[in-house]
């Protein structure tokens, strides 16, 4: 009995110092181990925040761009509505426009061929049909005796003397200015106006038109008036289309 109790205690003794051996072993050596030493794991924490410097650089330039974009955006639209407004203000004739056309003299006809009383004026009608003719004729800008013609423009007899927009017409001759849209356009409209039934009509009234070619651009000035507006209000911001 004593000899098995000797072998029993031996045999657990061995598997306890066999176990106690292998966690020491694990504990000591682990699966995996960093070798690093401190200047390799200071170098790797070197990249790290220099590719962390080089993200943040590029998130910054890419603000950096986006705000420019949208300032691009704005200033475009601003861009936008100043050409707009300038057109507007062009075709209304709120502004001095310079380019090819034609210009026509109204003046009294030679003593010699006179009709009868010498003219010393032109009537209403015969300009408004002058510019009507010259409009037909792809006319863009009209100025008579230095006055912008536009399309509130009145042209009556007032007194017996012709007025544009209130400013008389009382010294012949009295020169007309036309600008179309390019020389093509001017050399149109002076050889339709060389034919012109107006010639004529003015003929009659004891006066002579003549049409001529400007080598020169020409120049119209601006309508200086207060334009006259009737039966338009402002609309309201909830009653626009839907763009």
């Amino acid at each position: 009995m004593d000899s098995k109790k000797k072998f029993s205690f031996t045999f657990i003794t061995v598997v306890i110092g066999f176990m106690i051996a292998i966690q020491f072993q694990t504990v000591k050596e682990p699966a995996v181990r960093d070798t690093r030493d401190t200047w390799q794991l200071r170098a790797d924490i070197l990249k790290e925040k220099e590719l962390q410097l080089k993200l943040l650089r590029e998130i910054r330039s890419n603000e950096e761009k986006i705000a420019q974009y949208e300032t691009k955006r704005k200033q475009s639209k601003e861009q936008v509505l100043r050409n707009t407004l300038e057109e507007l203000k062009m075709e209304a004739g709120l502004s001095e426009v310079t380019g090819p056309g034609i210009i026509i003299s109204i003046e009294p006809v030679h003593e010699e061929l006179l009709l009868g009383k010498q003219a010393d004026s032109v009537s209403p009608d015969l300009l408004k049909r002058l510019v009507n003719e010259l409009n037909m004729y792809d006319a863009q800008h009209i100025s008579i005796g230095g006055r912008r013609i536009i399309n509130t423009t009145v042209i009556r007899d007032i007194n017996r003397e012709t007025m544009i927009d209130g400013y008389a017409l009382n010294r012949l001759p009295i020169e007309v200015k036309v600008i179309t849209e390019n020389a093509q356009s001017a050399e149109k409209l002076f050889n339709r106006m060389q034919v012109s039934n107006s010639a004529e009509e003015f003929f009659i009234d004891n006066l002579r038109v003549k049409v001529e070619k400007s080598a020169e651009p020409i120049t119209i000035p601006a309508y200086d008036e207060a334009l006259r507006i009737r039966y338009m209000e402002p609309m309201k911001p909830d009653e626009g289309g839907k763009s």
